[in-house]
């Protein structure tokens, strides 16, 4: 029996997932959430180092939703840390006049990621998509070229996966697989309930399982 190639083991343990983000993932981000929204009204009324604690807790979930955005970048004139870099100054600019409005700081801050990689890919003269780094994203270690290219492989595999998704159940596999998010979380950034986000996820992951049962099936993948 032949081998299961890596690019189509990864690409099923990213659509076998049932139940979201780890278990240990979730009340990470949840704890974060809860950080934003204590620190935003000092922030607001003009505290610098609430405004530093701010950033620094921000640059590395919109670093992450960068990465899983835009990829390693393409044809695109700026890369991943561009437009994370961006997104925490416009956050920065914005919090003098942030005002709660029902949502949370992170979901706020998720409006403004999410228009800012829109914003890449129109520069750019490209459709938005939705590149995806391995799952789960884990910080690199030092790899030879073959280890390299498998990498660069499963990336592709998966991405090209995705493109059978909806963008609006893209999004909320990024939010839930790749960010770590709650339900309430992802439903609070797009503006829905927890249970549509429940269903969305269910169903794209369903859709994916489907792809990976009929790729088997062509001639030359078993």
């Amino acid at each position: 029996m032949t081998q299961e190639s890596p690019a189509v083991s990864t690409a099923r343990t990213a659509a076998s997932s049932r139940q979201g983000a780890p278990a240990q993932i979730r009340p990470q981000s949840q704890r974060i959430a809860a950080e934003l929204d204590r620190l935003i009204g000092p922030a607001a009324a003009g505290d610098g180092r609430a405004v530093t604690d701010i950033l620094r807790i921000v640059h590395p979930l919109v670093r992450r939703y960068c990465a899983a955005r835009l990829g390693p970048g393409g044809n695109l004139q700026v890369t991943a840390d561009d437009v994370a870099q961006e997104i925490c100054l416009a956050t920065m600019q914005a919090i003098p006049r942030y005002r709660d409005q029902g949502k949370s700081f992170l979901a706020f801050v998720y409006g403004i990621s999410a228009n800012k990689v829109a914003d890449a890919f129109r520069r750019a003269g490209q459709h938005t998509a939705y590149p995806v780094a391995d799952f789960p994203d884990q910080p690199s270690t030092s790899a030879g070229p073959e280890e390299m290219a498998l990498a660069a492989e499963r990336r592709h595999a998966t991405f090209e996966l995705m493109q059978v998704l909806a963008p609006a159940h893209r999004e909320v596999l990024v939010m839930r697989l790749i960010l770590g998010w709650s339900a309430a979380q992802t439903a609070e950034a797009i503006g829905t309930s927890p249970g549509v986000v429940r269903v969305m996820q269910h169903r794209a992951l369903n859709k994916l399982r489907a792809r990976l049962r009929e790729d088997e099936l062509l001639p030359g993948s078993a």
